[in-house]
């Protein structure tokens, strides 16, 4: 199973959209479950239902920060390259964007959620 898998899993299990994302990466660098998620909790929806920045992508960077976070260039460049390449596949970073494109494409915030788990899970191994 993928961390995309786990990732759309949680958010079918009751995660908001952050929360998918933080939790399926979580244990990998040494964070609880309960933490993880009270850490994302006001993050889903585009961060506190605002439909500002995808809850994927924030979560994303939240597992960023916990896997390269010492080193803040590489951080930022981790980041940099998951951005570009959730928002080439998927058309927007933007939580109301990512929703109107739904509406053509069928994604659905699930599907969202396993993009942003595989897409990091490839990130993070390099």
């Amino acid at each position: 199973m993928t961390k995309g898998d786990i990732a759309k899993n949680n958010f079918q299990n009751g995660c908001n959209c952050a929360q998918a994302v933080l939790l399926a990466f979580c244990g990998d660098y040494g964070m609880d479950r309960e933490t993880a998620a009270m850490i994302a909790a006001s993050f889903g929806a585009g961060m506190g239902g605002l439909r500002e920045t995808c809850g994927t992508v924030t979560g994303a960077n939240m597992v960023i920060g916990l896997a390269k976070g010492k080193n803040k260039a590489e951080a930022n460049g981790a980041f940099r390259r998951f951005a570009e390449e959730f928002k080439s596949k998927n058309g927007s970073l933007i939580c109301r964007e990512l929703l109107g494109i739904r509406v053509k494409t069928r994604l659905t915030c699930a599907d969202l959620c396993k993009d942003a788990g595989d897409l990091l899970e490839n990130i993070l191994k390099e």
